[in-house]
């Protein structure tokens, strides 16, 4: 069974039928879009999030649901900045892609900012801006309202600590969206210990309306276990090949005693 954390759980109820109004994206997203969001997708949505980590199944949409909220963020605010940023060029320009068809929609034609090859302008002079996971070819870019790092179990930390100052001046919001890759890297170090002040909303499979029982029992029989928990359960698991498991050097781990000091 999935989760989400309990403020945001406890919250649901009010953001699934709210009124609509130009700064509402689940409004935005039925009236506009013509795309009804389930209740994690809505959660996404919710603009109030300032630190959001979304762990998800494969297929269940999340680059379409982020691609709505960068959409959103970008027609409601003028003159503001979304940045998406992806292990490569390629799969931000995809990114970038459903954000335009998203755009469509609204009857606005796909235009380029005219220095970057993934990216939109709007009428209004918003920009998304589509990068790839390379932390030397990024900086320079300031105050977005919105960064999304995208499959970012694959992004590299000096990428991510690369971002996170771009924030500083707009107060934009984070988000980082991803499956699994092993108990490694700021993902997971922000899943299991990143405090409160994240929003952590886990989709697995069986959660998902839109994959079936049927597809899964098969996937599960071709990929295995282990790659099946991954890729479908949602589950960090320790690197293939480890020889001692996490709980046994966890448990090892005594922080009541110094390190021993030698000197040479």
């Amino acid at each position: 069974m999935g989760w989400i954390s309990l403020d945001l759980k406890d919250s649901l109820e009010n953001i699934e039928n709210p009124a609509e109004t130009p700064e509402d994206p689940i409004a935005f997203a039925r009236s506009r879009l013509s795309f009804e969001p389930d209740p994690r997708q809505c959660a996404v949505l919710d603009p109030s999030i300032e630190q959001g980590i979304l762990n998800c199944t494969r297929q269940w949409g999340k680059s379409t649901v982020t691609a709505l909220k960068a959409v959103h963020h970008a027609f409601a605010r003028p003159e503001s900045l979304v940045l998406v940023v992806s292990p490569s060029l390629r799969q931000s320009g995809e990114f970038v892609r459903k954000a335009a068809a998203f755009l469509a929609r609204l009857g606005i034609e796909r235009r380029r900012d005219g220095l970057n090859s993934a990216s939109l302008v709007l009428p209004n002079g918003s920009r998304i801006v589509g990068l790839p996971g390379k932390e030397e070819t990024i900086r320079g870019f300031s105050k977005p309202g919105l960064v999304l790092i995208d499959e970012a179990a694959r992004v590299t930390e000096e990428m991510y600590e690369a971002v996170r100052p771009m924030l500083a001046v707009a107060e934009g919001a984070l988000w980082l969206m991803s499956t699994p890759c092993g108990k490694r890297g700021f993902f997971w170090e922000v899943w299991s210990s990143g405090g409160p002040e994240w929003t952590r909303i886990q989709v697995p499979a069986a959660d998902c309306p839109r994959i079936t029982a049927r597809f899964l029992d098969r996937e599960r029989r071709a990929l295995g276990d282990r790659a099946y928990r991954q890729e479908y359960c949602c589950e960090f698991l320790e690197a293939e090949g480890q020889l001692i498991r996490d709980d046994f050097i966890d448990r090892a781990i005594r922080p009541d005693i110094k390190p021993l000091r030698i000197d040479w």
